[in-house]
């Protein structure tokens, strides 16, 4: 019998696969990034109301609240268009590990929203990453949209990361899920009733069974279940690990995209070199961060 804590890690582990093999399923359905995301945000978020209701979880919130979590289920319909658009317009590489930088976009929203110190190594490592995605721009020019994009996803998932921590002080993730959710469909779909990819399209709920597939398994498992799954899952591992651990999407994603798209996921050396410096440096700051943390934590117990 595998231990509790083993369980979990493995459980940490199957997760960030899950993460990892969104890339994947945003390359396989055929439809474009902003209704791909229109369809995962309401199946998604029908999935989170059944769970919402079975689990009797409080829906009710003030109206207040509700444009917050309205603001931020912009910035996640954002976040999710401009990530599955990078891969449109380039490839599953090149966006996750645009992707990737986002932990350093944290790291300059923090201080505005918690209004704390910027740490040194902080901005350090900011020029790294820099470099490292200069490197890669140089390496594969022709890919410049996607890194573009990618690199804006990466600014909307920091920033809905760091109002998402204001949140979970106050209200269920189950709820500010939903909520986030249902708000970015209404964004979505107020684009879509214009645009000539909206539901004026003729054939715009006429999927493919194929996309019908990718997509409920995109809301449901990449989605809802993740979502559910990593709450619990940080009962149980410290909220370090999951970070740290959650970088291994990048690599599980280029390996899976290497074995699935051999010809469109081959790239120059120069995109290798510059992705281990953008992951290296990724992977260094979380430890520091760790390592500040615990100092921090020693500090107040012996004052």
């Amino acid at each position: 019998m595998l231990g509790d804590k083993l369980k979990n890690y493995l459980h940490l582990h199957v997760l960030v696969f899950i993460a990892g093999f969104t890339a994947i399923l945003g390359k396989l359905i055929s439809i474009n990034a902003i209704p791909l995301v229109w369809f995962r945000m309401l199946i998604a978020g029908i999935l989170m109301l059944l769970f919402i209701k079975f689990s009797k979880i409080r829906l009710q919130i003030t109206f207040k609240t509700f444009s917050k979590f309205a603001i931020a289920g912009i910035v996640v319909a954002l976040h999710w268009i401009t990530f599955f658009g990078a891969i449109d317009v380039s490839n599953v590489s090149i966006t996750l590990v645009m992707f990737s930088t986002g932990a350093f976009f944290a790291s300059f929203i923090e201080p505005i929203i918690y209004k704390r110190k910027m740490i040194w190594y902080e901005l350090v490592f900011g020029v790294i990453v820099i470099l490292g995605v200069s490197i890669i721009i140089n390496a594969e020019f022709k890919y410049i949209n996607g890194i573009v994009l990618g690199i804006s996803s990466a600014f909307f998932s920091a920033l809905f990361a760091v109002l998402n921590g204001k949140f979970v002080e106050k209200h269920h993730a189950a709820t500010i899920s939903f909520y986030e959710f249902i708000c970015g469909v209404l964004f979505i779909s107020i684009y879509l009733t214009f645009a000539e990819e909206g539901f004026s399209k003729q054939n715009f709920f006429l999927l493919t069974r194929n996309d019908w597939i990718y997509l409920f398994i995109l809301a449901s498992v990449c989605t809802a279940y993740a979502f559910i799954a990593s709450t619990h899952i940080m009962r149980y591992i410290s909220p370090y690990t999951v970070v740290l651990t959650y970088n291994l999407e990048i690599i599980y994603g280029i390996v899976l995209a290497l074995l699935l798209f051999p010809l469109d996921e081959k790239m120059e050396s120069g995109f290798y070199y510059g992705s281990l410096l953008v992951v290296g440096t990724v992977l260094a700051n979380g430890i520091l961060k760790n390592k500040r943390k615990r100092k921090s934590v020693k500090g107040m117990e012996i004052s």
